[in-house]
């Protein structure tokens, strides 16, 4: 008998629990030729803000020992061109679509929210708050669980659609902020955002990336936002969606575990575009072999003596 792969997230019916990364998957279209589409649980979008963007000068990419910097700078073509662009392309196929937004004001993620949790064909909006705070000499919004939640409240006012609060991993005890954006009305939360991290060339003593220090990626975090996860999803009473060096449906079954209830798959896709695919046919495989009605099953189901 098939296993019953789908998962709900905020209200959202998912048809399975693999959904991409955003930053890691473009627009959608960039990835079609690798991907069926319509068999993701959810196509998580690159980052939108109020304008377009540039994003950093190169160089902004360094490959590491197990995963990669990045300091792209979230450049994309701003929330009006993509619904206008980018975003009929999406509409042409049967899966959930997630906006993530993001803003240097709380402002602008209100500007941003009120487009994305309002147009047809976007089903959720993913909060990134991993954003320096321009009013707050540059402190990440995610870093304090009073600006999140007000984040997280003023996004929920203006948006019909679910809202996902993407945390930030770079804090001393990730719940407490996880906890925050719950009260606040967050549907759901995701993480981990990548870890802060620098690169060196030893023989020009320079940093290897332009921006200086970059987000870390990759296997390398992995152990880590399972902890996070694990941590996150005994505290707080909403849906978890773990991402964090997924690079198998080995480490996807480890998050469900851990009490994720849907997984997001991000630099993966840099190294096999069709990654996504394979690791929704591991999940299936695996609830097959371990007799496993449902994937919902699995979730939070580490045993610890």
């Amino acid at each position: 008998m098939k296993p019953d792969m789908t998962v709900e997230i905020g209200g959202l019916m998912l048809k399975n629990p693999v959904m991409t990364a955003s930053g890691t998957f473009g627009y959608g279209e960039e990835f079609a030729p690798y991907v069926e589409i319509e068999r993701l649980g959810a196509v998580v979008v690159k980052g939108l803000s109020p304008q377009p963007k540039e994003g950093n000068p190169p160089p902004r990419i360094m490959e590491t020992t197990a995963g990669m910097l990045n300091a792209v700078g979230l450049e994309n073509v701003g929330i009006r061109a993509f619904v206008d662009t980018k975003l009929p392309f999406l509409k042409g196929f049967d899966t959930v679509v997630v906006a993530n937004i993001f803003g240097d004001t709380v402002d602008e993620y209100v500007e941003v929210a009120s487009i994305a949790g309002t147009t047809e064909g976007i089903h959720a909006i993913e909060v990134n708050i991993s954003c320096p705070n321009v009013k707050r000499g540059g402190l990440a919004f995610g870093a304090d669980p009073a600006i999140a939640a007000e984040v997280t409240r003023r996004v929920k006012a203006v948006s019909e659609r679910p809202v996902i609060v993407k945390l930030t991993p770079n804090v001393t005890d990730i719940t407490v902020i996880a906890r925050a954006c719950e009260d606040a009305g967050a549907d759901a939360v995701s993480l981990i955002n990548t870890l802060l991290g620098l690169s060196v060339d030893i023989e020009t003593r320079r940093p290897h990336i332009r921006n200086i220090t970059g987000g870390l990626s990759g296997p390398a975090v992995k152990p880590v936002a399972l902890r996070m996860v694990w941590e996150t999803a005994r505290a707080v009473s909403i849906p978890v969606i773990g991402l964090g060096g997924i690079m198998t449906a080995e480490d996807a079954i480890a998050f469900l575990i851990a009490g994720a209830s849907a997984v997001q798959v991000g630099t993966a896709n840099f190294v096999n575009p069709g990654v996504t695919m394979e690791i929704i046919d591991g999940i299936e495989d695996y609830l097959k072999r371990h007799d496993i009605a449902s994937v919902r099953h699995l979730v939070g189901k580490l045993v610890v003596d």
